[in-house]
Order: C-alpha cells, then sequence, then structure tokens
C-alpha cells in the first residue's frame, strides 16, 4: 500500500491549543526551502536532491501537502513535486483552515522520517514556463496567458518590480476569486471555477501558462486547472519578478473588460 505522507507547509509557527506553546506539526518544512534565493526561481537541483532525500521522497511516497492560507503554498510544493517527476501527491483543498474547522485531529508530535538517499534524474520541465517560451509565444493563439495577481498589479497602478503591467495578451482571474472564504478557504465548484475561465476566453484545448510576483499565486492558479482537466499548463517561477525587472520585455498597461 502506498503511504500517505502529510507535509505542512504553513506561513508561521502553530501554536497548541491546549498548552499554548509552539509546536511543530508533523512534516512541517518552509516553503522557501523548495526555491531558489531568487525571488520566485526554482531551486538548484542539488538542493532538491538534498531536500528530497531528507523527505524520503520515493516513488511509493503519496505526499499530500497543506498550509494554513489558501493552499498558495502548498500548491507551489505540488508543482515542484511535478517538476521533480513525483506524480503521487495532491493538495489538502482547504489546508489547515479547513482541518481546524471541522473539528478534526490535531497533534504536537512529529512523525519519525527516514532521510534516505533520493537520486532524482533529469528535472520536467512540462510544468515550466520560462521567459524565453513565453516571448517566443506571444503571438500564438494556442497559448493563454493567466495573470492571477490582484487586478491593480494587472493594470500597473500597483508596482511590486521596476515596471507595471502585465505581460501582452494575459488575461486577469485574481486567485483569491478562486477561493470560497466561505467554506474554509476551499476552492470554489468546479462548474463556477470554469465559467470564470470561460468569460475570459481561457479553454481546455489551450495551453496555459500561469503567473504572479513569484509563482506562489499562480501555482494555485496551475493547481486549480490540473483540477479542473486541463492537460497542457505551465507556471512561469520567475513570474512578474522576473518579467517587470527585464528592461527588454514587452508590457501592457491597459485594464481587461470585466466579464
Amino acid at each position: 500500500m502506498t503511504a500517505v505522507f502529510v507535509l505542512l507547509i504553513l506561513a508561521r509557527r502553530t501554536f497548541c491549543r491546549r498548552t499554548h506553546s509552539r509546536c511543530k506539526p508533523s512534516g512541517i518544512r518552509s516553503a522557501a526551502r523548495w526555491r531558489q534565493t531568487g525571488p520566485g526561481a526554482t531551486a538548484c537541483p542539488a538542493s532538491l536532491e538534498q531536500l528530497a532525500s531528507r523527505l524520503a521522497l520515493h516513488e511509493d511516497r503519496f505526499v499530500v501537502a497543506c498550509d494554513d492560507e489558501g493552499s498558495g503554498r502548498a500548491a507551489r510544493l505540488l508543482w515542484t513535486l511535478h517538476v521533480l517527476g513525483h506524480r503521487n501527491c495532491s493538495v489538502l483543498d482547504g489546508g489547515m483552515t479547513a482541518w481546524k474547522g471541522e473539528g478534526r485531529r490535531l497533534t504536537c508530535e512529529s512523525a519519525a522520517r527516514t532521510g534516505k538517499s533520493v537520486q532524482l534524474g533529469s528535472l520536467d520541465q512540462g510544468p515550466i514556463a520560462t521567459r524565453e517560451f513565453i516571448l517566443s509565444h506571444l503571438e500564438n493563439e494556442r497559448v493563454a496567458l493567466l495573470d492571477v495577481r490582484t487586478p491593480e498589479e494587472y493594470a500597473g497602478t500597483k508596482r511590486l518590480s521596476a515596471r507595471g503591467g502585465h505581460i501582452p495578451g494575459a488575461v486577469n482571474l485574481n486567485w483569491l476569486e478562486t477561493i470560497d472564504h466561505d467554506n474554509h478557504m476551499r476552492l470554489k465548484p468546479k462548474g463556477v471555477l470554469a465559467r470564470m475561465l470561460t468569460e475570459r476566453g481561457i479553454r481546455p484545448a489551450q495551453e496555459v501558462i500561469t503567473y504572479c510576483q513569484t509563482h506562489h499565486r499562480s501555482a494555485h492558479a496551475w493547481m486549480m486547472l490540473k483540477f479542473l482537466g486541463y492537460h497542457s499548463v505551465r507556471g512561469y517561477p520567475g513570474s512578474w519578478s522576473e518579467w517587470g525587472n527585464d528592461p527588454d520585455t514587452p508590457v501592457e498597461l491597459d485594464t481587461q473588460k470585466k466579464p
């Protein structure tokens, strides 16, 4: 039977309600360890291999990732696992918000782990969109760009990089709109999500590239599209932290019409 390994990626340390003492839930890891020092960039293969070994990330191990902030960090881990070629993984919908909201059992004990060495093969480039890939497909109607930042970031009125705006041709869907805040931060129903995408011209037959500022929010969008059955989906790890700081990349500042 496939082992289940729950990995918690929390925005902050968790407190045990009974003792009010700091505790580390089972298998907790900082999301930053799955990224390189540059904003959003994927960690180098050597760092990923070291971390995979610490987690005993073998083929027979099923990873369930969760966090406490709407599954953005957990989704980034899921995307990274796909890059590593590890498909035995999923995200706990709603994460710790849903788990605790439904009164499920919690523990402050750390699970025993065996850090067996893991040798990674070549990384799977399928889930990755690079700046060069996007530049070469800007005029391709079969490729769609989904910007999941806020409308202000998309329009360029809120700037988090040297330049504001968005990648030419990208449509905007704020990732927070896809989360059901009245249902413990779970994804909204499939029909609602599919309609949001259709209204913005995103079709399942297209290859969809998601991006935000550092591929945190857009990893969530990547996960959502996979959940909806989109077969060809890429995430742009550099996202706007790379694109918006490159003086040679094209930028649009106009806002899209609301569907």
